[in-house]
């Protein structure tokens, strides 16, 4: 089957390697140009992108399929001759992806089929269909629900997959584009391509709540002096409600988890006049502050000259991604109050670094290459993202190392009991 690949986005890197895999003549154009200018012809870990570079086992498989000959990075022009086309653009890109369906149905005569999996958020898919007229043509909507740090598996041995599209002609071209991944699948779920875009929408927002809500309650436990953890494991244990997405920490993060729920926030306030949606964000931002807030009080408001060790920059473990991440606000409120801040991440060091090089005190920021270096002399160690490498770190070599034995653990990675029996002052969400 000869595939077109057009966008930038994960979802598009890893259906590229993964259909190129499957025997697929796949031509990928990464960003549409109309000038259709040709991008590099060879992408390696060099040149692949940040995300690309993040995820375990994908550069190598694009490398394999280029050398194979069945992945092909190439113009606009030669990527439009295909009759399948896989849109996987930004949020911000949908004039870009209009564009295109315009002029791939440009001759009406021919078949075409275009997935778009691009989060344009709900109606998007009418816009796009309009430019469609032959009578094989069609527009499916594919919600993209890869997550970082396992995208390649997760394509390759989905679950299930959601179609929004009513063309018996496209549902099964698309069956068989997916068969040689649908081993693991438990259910093709078709629906019509607004109800799909709205499933997208509503499982974000679901997802938003569950978070914000053991938030809510973590908070609140801290007020009763009751545990989180044991109450979270108790809520969990019943079936209704499972374990996902039920971590207290932080805050969340990210490019486009946040994008869309504002996006799905805005559909329901305009539509419903409903501001549920709007609280979780609002809410959630506070959160993100709370890791320095907590230390703030451990030091009576006084945090002038302080040395403070940060560990976890990125917005989440296996990502490079600072996006929305509660390290930006922590590290501008730190530098505000005149602290030495000393920073350990294994991906997101220099993208910190970039995003505080024009704050006043950046001379008051220190990237340090190991997780003891950045707890020298330190005065409090904020645990903002729980990479495994932070979760058993040599306890007491850290209390000999820092001047104030002063942990706060905004993931609630640590044992409590065991810290302070260690003597440490601890402070975790909820804990």
């Amino acid at each position: 089957m000869k595939i077109a690949i057009w966008g930038t986005e994960l979802y598009a890197w890893t259906a590229a390697a993964s259909f190129a895999r499957m025997g697929n003549e796949v031509y990928f154009h990464p960003q549409y140009q109309s000038q259709g200018k040709t991008p590099p012809g060879r992408v390696n870990s060099a040149t692949a992108p940040d995300m690309v570079k993040q995820e375990p086992g994908l550069v190598e498989q694009i490398n394999a399929q280029q050398l194979e000959g069945r992945l092909h990075f190439c113009s606009a022009n030669e990527a439009a001759e295909a009759g399948l086309h896989l849109l996987a653009f930004l949020p911000n890109q949908e004039q870009e992806a209009e564009a295109l369906c315009k002029l791939l149905a440009l001759d009406q005569t021919r078949e075409l089929l275009i997935i778009n999996t691009s989060n344009f958020g709900i109606g998007a898919s009418d816009r796009l269909r309009q430019h469609l007229g032959g009578e094989r043509q069609s527009l499916a909507y594919m919600p993209d629900q890869l997550p970082a740090g396992s995208a390649l598996n997760y394509f390759t041995r989905p679950d299930h997959l959601i179609v929004g599209c009513e063309n018996d002609w496209a549902n099964m071209h698309i069956r068989a584009l997916f068969r040689p991944f649908s081993q693991s699948l438990t259910s093709w779920l078709f629906m019509s391509a607004r109800e799909a875009e709205y499933t997208k929408f509503a499982i974000t927002g679901m997802l938003a709540l569950r978070l914000a809500y053991i938030n809510d309650l973590a908070n609140l436990a801290d007020q009763l002096n009751v545990d989180i953890d044991i109450i979270r494991q108790a809520m969990g244990s019943d079936e209704r409600i499972g374990q996902h997405y039920l971590r207290p920490g932080c805050g969340f993060g990210g490019e486009h988890f946040p994008q869309y729920i504002k996006g799905l926030a805005g559909t329901l306030s305009e539509a419903r006049n409903s501001h549920l949606l709007d609280t979780v964000l609002e809410q959630n931002e506070k959160q993100k502050e709370l890791p320095f807030r907590k230390l703030w009080r451990h030091y009576d408001c006084d945090l002038a000259g302080k040395s403070i060790s940060v560990w976890g920059l990125a917005y989440k473990p296996g990502s490079a991604s600072i996006s929305n991440a509660p390290s930006l606000k922590v590290i501008d409120a730190l530098l505000s109050q005149d602290c030495i801040v000393k920073v350990h991440d294994p991906m997101a060091m220099s993208n910190i670094e970039k995003h505080f090089a024009q704050h006043p005190k950046a001379a008051n920021l220190h990237r340090c290459e190991s997780e003891l270096e950045a707890l020298q002399n330190s005065q409090g160690l904020l645990l903002l993202t729980e990479w495994p490498q932070y979760s058993s770190p040599d306890f007491v070599t850290m209390h000999q190392t820092m001047a104030e034995p002063l942990i706060i653990d905004g993931r609630n990675v640590f044992d409590k009991e065991l810290l302070q029996e260690l003597g440490f002052s601890y402070h975790g969400i909820g804990r």
